[in-house]
């Protein structure tokens, strides 16, 4: 972490998310909070150890609706704010994020968001976070790589100075998790933690009719300024080429843009977009207006193509447009997809047959390999999931329906386990329990982890309760959250900066709940646990089994 410390006017490789808090901190960032979810993971990772020695509050909040509105009142108290998630956390906190935007901030704010095309860390789908720009009306600046992830964020805060307003910074898994040098600046930060105070102001930060009505129309406003601002921005870049037909191109589509085109020997006309929302309209237009033909290269759902298409009515309505007629809208893009489709575009020929390699690579059929729980480089028994997972295949008959959720026992839905009947999102499984308890006379068992179980379903137990159905909810407390990277929750004593807080039981949370029916067990106590499902899902009432038994990678690290 010391990288990210060194001193300015030096030009350093760093990952994106590298580049993120090199940037806050060039900032001089206050107060920062996130929830852990790759590919955002190592922005808490990062300020879990830097924050405290740097005059910086961090926290690992309890879910990402928690953080965000932690960031919002460090911001209406005047501090300099970054709140930090992936995707599907954006979700989460929408209920906070579309009234903020009303409001506005008062300390310059910047959110955070990384998506995950392709779902390579993400289980529930492939969500595209750009949606929420017009949704919430929030400024978004999109990054196609480190230095970009750097100035952008600079960027972001400064805009959100100016205007009082929070700006979101989009980027996808590549753009979070590739390497490429960053021309660093000077470090802003004070040693000791600067607090805040908050000034009451009820006509800005109270949103009730009439008043929100005015806040729409100021937000709206705002936008209209920010727009003005994107046109003279320099991370709208137009790149001049030879001939009448273009690309527009925004995040990491950009780099496969510039790639493909080298490949291909060709030197188009280039619009890449750094400013998704508010589009600088009018230097959309300037860059069509000549052109017969442009291609809108982006990731997913086609946003930017539609926009241009609306655009082109006003500056060249005879311009024929391509975009997902060529590339896909599900998947995260490649290389190779983007060269295919620019030589499609072009009607230009390329020497090597993609669709071909892929055929040929099919036949070679080589055996599949599936995600495992931890086993290597460990004492038996490994990870304690297994014990779990063959303790519910010894009892579990096939008419018993079985819910997952987010997690490392995820893996429980692949094979050899095949565990799970449905999986959706953070806390669902018991949700969905109940849905199924009431809907039906099978038998129902939900699997939540610790860190999982205190970030959404804590709501869901306590409707299982007040509306009385009997799902069997085995809580999987590894004391960690383990699949982001052994990040603390609420159940470990700690604090994101290593620092003792109270530990808060899941047990007494579950009792505190209504549950009657409550069994501690550690999974190597395999008949114990095997007897205990056998007898719980005979109960007429919700039942849980807190399933106890330290991550095996976090013991062995505490070990050494």
């Amino acid at each position: 972490m010391d990288i990210l410390l060194k001193e300015s006017r030096q030009k350093l490789a760093l990952l994106g998310n590298e580049a993120i808090v090199r940037a806050a901190l060039e900032a001089g960032v206050n107060f920062v909070s996130t929830y852990p979810g790759t590919p955002a993971s190592e922005i808490g990772n990062i300020f879990s150890q830097i924050a405290k020695n740097n005059g910086i509050y961090f926290e690992f909040s309890t879910n990402e609706k928690a953080a965000l509105e932690a960031g919002i009142g460090a911001s209406f108290s005047g501090l300099k704010t970054l709140v930090a998630m992936k995707h599907f956390g954006l979700n989460v906190c929408a209920d906070a994020l579309l009234p903020f935007c009303y409001t506005g901030s008062k300390g310059p704010f910047v959110l955070y968001v990384a998506d995950d095309p392709s779902c390579w860390s993400s289980a529930q789908s492939e969500e595209n976070s750009r949606a929420f720009s017009y949704l919430a009306h929030i400024p978004t600046l999109e990054p196609s790589e480190s230095q970009e992830c750097l100035d952008f964020v600079k960027l972001g805060f400064e805009i959100s100075e100016k205007l009082n307003i929070p700006v979101m910074i989009r980027t996808t898994t590549r753009v979070s998790h590739q390497s490429s040098p960053v021309q660093i600046g000077k470090i802003n930060l004070n040693n000791n933690f600067s607090k805040g105070k908050f000034i009451k102001e009820p006509k800005r930060f109270v949103t009730m009719t009439p008043r929100v009505l005015e806040m729409k129309k100021e937000l709206i406003e705002k936008i209209e300024k920010i727009k003005k601002l994107s046109e003279k921005s320099s991370i709208n870049k137009i790149e001049k080429g030879k001939g009448k037909v273009g690309i527009i191109t925004s995040g990491v589509s950009y780099l496969y843009v510039k790639e493909a085109l080298k490949e291909l020997k060709m030197d188009l006309p280039i619009l890449k977009l750094g400013f998704f929302y508010p589009l600088p309209e009018e230097t959309i237009k300037k860059f069509l207006k000549n052109l017969k033909k442009v291609l809108v290269v982006e990731e997913l759902e086609p946003y930017l193509e539609k926009e241009i298409a609306r655009i082109a009515q006003q500056s060249n309505c005879k311009l024929q447009i391509f975009g997902k007629n060529l590339i896909p809208e599900v998947g995260e893009l490649k290389p190779e997809i983007v060269l295919v489709a620019i030589s499609q575009f072009l009607g230009k020929k390329i020497s090597f047959d993609f669709k071909k390699h892929l055929k040929d690579f099919q036949k070679i059929n080589l055996p599949k390999r599936y995600p495992q729980l931890c086993t290597a480089q460990i004492a038996p028994p490994g990870c304690p999931y297994w014990l779990v997972f063959s303790a519910l295949k010894k009892v579990v008959s096939e008419n018993t329906i079985i819910g997952g959720d987010i997690g490392c026992y995820m893996i429980g839905s692949l094979p050899p386990h095949n565990l799970y009947d449905y999986l959706s999102c953070m806390g669902s499984s018991i949700g969905i329990a109940h849905g199924i308890k009431k809907a039906t006379n099978q038998k129902m068992i939900a699997l939540i982890g610790d860190s999982t179980f205190f970030h959404a379903g804590i709501p869901a137990l306590i409707n299982c309760v007040f509306n009385k159905s009997n799902p069997l909810i085995i809580i999987l407390n590894n004391q960690i959250t383990a699949m982001t990277g052994h990040q603390p929750h609420p159940g470990v004593g700690k604090t994101g900066m290593a620092e003792e807080t109270t530990l808060i039981k899941i047990e007494e949370i579950v009792s505190a709940c209504g549950v009657k029916n409550l069994k501690i067990i550690d999974p190597q106590n395999f008949e114990e646990m095997v007897s205990s499902i056998k007898e719980f899902l005979e109960k007429e009432e919700v039942s849980v089994i807190i399933a106890r038994r330290i991550c095996a990678l976090l013991a062995k690290k505490l070990q050494k």
